[in-house]
């Protein structure tokens, strides 16, 4: 049987100028990387003819309010990089980075998640049922990265499972220490869930949202999984002294049109324009 591919991310974008440290990488959810024999065509998102007819201004020049008008496409930025967990029984885990992943509900607390269907870790969050949504620090963008553009279906995640798998190939190289050496930038930790059977959390991430799938809508190319988060589990270090979650100092990043981006100065908290001003 024909396997089905899986060496991109679901990411939308292109790149920018200021990045996290990493390699540099185009992102374009759902696009392969042969190129298409056939006549390019403008794609969702990509500019298109100036309403007016007339070219453009040069950049820094440009007059206020006066717009283009672009094909509809996915240009919601920044979006959350994270990296979901999932797992069936006696199988290895997988670790897929996604981007399209959102709130939508608080009560009960419930999230969406959007996975193209050829993908390894589509099929095993929709027989389980189950996933883990991981925050993502500055630390783990390149692991972040690395498992989006890896397939589960041939390469190990989580360093356990890619100790293994490395001792079984044929000509492995040796770390100094004597070890395998392992494959993912950094080493990435699989965790027993609280609440789940299976997906495991990554012990690595601050904060991880245990789901559960409620449905499973079928939109096009993505299907979308709404789940309830059934428990978080909270990094500890992360925790002040009143017992308070402090994720501002996790260093949390972001994803914006193909760049991965540190999370910059705070410039206020909810309800800050509105909050009468001290002194």
């Amino acid at each position: 049987m024909k396997q089905k591919k899986d060496n991109r991310a679901e990411y939308s974008g292109r790149q920018g100028v200021k990045r996290l440290p990493g390699r540099e990488r185009r992102r374009e959810s759902g696009q392969t990387s042969a190129r298409s024999e056939e006549k390019p065509v403008k794609k969702p998102g990509q500019p298109g003819r100036h309403v007016s007819g007339k070219r453009p201004e040069q950049p820094g020049k440009r007059a206020i309010g006066k717009k283009q008008v672009w094909r509809g496409g996915n240009m919601l930025y920044p979006v959350p990089a994270v990296m979901v967990s999932c797992a069936r029984k006696g199988e290895r885990p997988d670790i897929i980075t996604i981007a399209w992943a959102g709130t939508v509900c608080s009560n009960p607390p419930m999230v969406s998640i959007s996975i193209r269907p050829q993908r390894y870790s589509h099929d095993i969050i929709e027989e389980t049922g189950e996933f883990v949504i991981n925050l993502v620090t500055e630390k783990l963008a390149r692991a972040c990265d690395w498992c989006g553009v890896k397939s589960g279906r041939d390469t190990a995640k989580f360093a356990a499972e890619a100790k293994a798998q490395r001792d079984e190939a044929a000509g492995m190289k040796k770390a100094p220490d004597g070890t395998s050496e392992m494959a993912a930038p950094e080493k990435l930790t699989a965790g027993k869930a609280s609440c789940l059977e299976a997906a495991p959390i990554i012990l690595e991430s601050p904060v991880s949202l245990e789901c559960r799938v409620k449905q499973k809508i079928e939109l096009g190319s993505h299907d979308m999984f709404l789940a309830e988060v059934v428990c978080v589990d909270v990094d500890e270090a992360f925790i002040d002294s009143k017992g308070r979650l402090d994720l501002d100092s996790a260093g949390l990043i972001a994803y914006s049109h193909g760049t991965y981006f540190g999370l910059g100065k705070k410039l206020g908290t909810f309800g800050y324009s509105v909050r009468r001003r001290e002194g």
